[in-house]
């Protein structure tokens, strides 16, 4: 796999959006419409945090033919002038009278025939990041242009991951692996989970994530009550069983895994359940080749945990979100790809309200899977 640098050169990006067109001409599709940041952000490199103020939409437009046109708010245009995208339309925003559909609109009208179809993405993990009134007024400007589904095309190119994306989520895992070696140094009996939370956060920062914007855990003894709970207070005790999962981020691509500890020597139920978590990725771990199906990889697990049909997915896709396409779910008929990047999530239970979680991070490979993240042993690691 190649070093981690960042960004990506022209041709990445050049790449990316004729896969896109490919696509769109065999779906009768004139234009795709992009509007949140992981969208954008795939077709442009357009890459800032200022995506956390809500108040300013962002646009971009990808055309049958030809590069993408950016729509955007004039205090984005310096960032995205450093992109691959030469047309760049603005305006100030906000707006409250016209908060850039109208240019949206010419920009559409412009690129997309009378009677051509529009794609906005419209699957399970995608969303419209704009005003409801503002999506009804772009509509009813489009002068009989329809506004339709995709047909899942941005979801099928960004679920293969180039040879850049993959060393860029190789990079993420190596930091947090570091992170999770340095545990010991933060956590103890009577220390509060939310300083281990604080600290854990720091150490992924030294060891070179550029945020964490993902953390959470459970401390209890012989298994914990959830998986995303934000930390409180509570002083750590002898015979905790602590997790920690983070989805930290380098050059906007993400990890995503977790680590159980043992504050003490663990119990033998504890022990037992963390071997079966291992069995569990490994059964999965060694059918992961292309040709099978994402089912397959549950029913794997599933075999090993015996929770039942209804327990839940138990992994997903990764890439420039913490969870992607596809879920790994009895129903899931998605077929392995080379490229495919993929978390491996089962869990057991192990007594009335508890259950422990493991998390490993792989990636398809042209005969079979590589695992992304040091795998875990069999042994729980154990702090006092």
């Amino acid at each position: 796999m190649m070093d981690a640098e960042r960004g990506f050169p022209k041709d990445e990006f050049r790449s990316r959006t004729a896969r896109a067109q490919a696509l769109m001409s065999n779906s009768d599709l004139t234009a795709i419409l992009l509007t949140t940041e992981a969208d954008v952000r795939y077709y442009t490199g357009f890459l800032t945090r200022f995506w956390e103020s809500p108040t300013r939409p962002w646009f971009v437009v990808v055309p049958v033919a030809g590069d993408p046109i950016a729509v955007i708010p004039q205090i984005g245009r310096d960032l995205m002038a450093r992109t691959w995208v030469r047309d760049i339309r603005t305006w100030n925003a906000p707006d409250y009278s016209d908060d850039g559909v109208g240019l949206l609109a010419d920009t559409l009208r412009e690129v997309v025939p009378v009677g051509g179809k529009i794609g906005v993405p419209a699957h399970l993990e995608s969303h419209v990041r704009m005003p409801l009134s503002d999506f009804n007024a772009l509509q009813g400007s489009l002068n009989d242009r329809l506004v339709v589904s995709d047909r899942k095309i941005t979801r099928s190119v960004r679920l293969i991951k180039s040879e850049r994306e993959l060393a860029k989520i190789k990079r993420a895992v190596g930091i947090a692996d570091r992170a999770f070696a340095r545990v010991s140094d933060i956590a103890a009996p009577g220390v509060p989970l939310s300083a281990v939370f604080r600290n854990f956060q720091r150490l992924c920062l030294e060891e070179g994530a550029d945020w964490v914007p993902y953390l959470a855990g459970a401390a209890e003894e012989g298994g914990y009550g959830g998986v995303i709970s934000p930390a409180d207070d509570t002083p750590l005790a002898d015979r905790d069983l602590l997790m920690l999962d983070t989805g930290l981020v380098w050059d906007g691509y993400f990890c995503d895994f977790n680590r159980n500890y043992s504050l003490s020597p663990p119990t033998k139920a504890v022990s037992e359940a963390h071997t079966r978590l291992i069995e569990a990725t490994e059964a999965a771990f060694e059918i992961a080749r292309p040709g099978q199906t994402v089912a397959r990889l549950f029913h794997a697990m599933n075999a090993v945990l015996g929770l039942g049909e209804e327990t839940g997915r138990l992994g997903h896709g990764l890439g420039m979100q913490l969870t992607e396409a596809p879920s790994i779910l009895p129903e899931d008929a998605t077929v392995l790809e080379p490229g495919m990047v993929m978390t491996l999530e089962p869990y057991v239970k192990t007594g009335p309200g508890k259950i422990m979680v493991h998390e490993e991070n792989i990636v398809i490979g042209d005969k079979a899977a590589e695992y992304l993240t040091p795998p875990e042993g069999k042994e729980l690691r154990v702090l006092c």
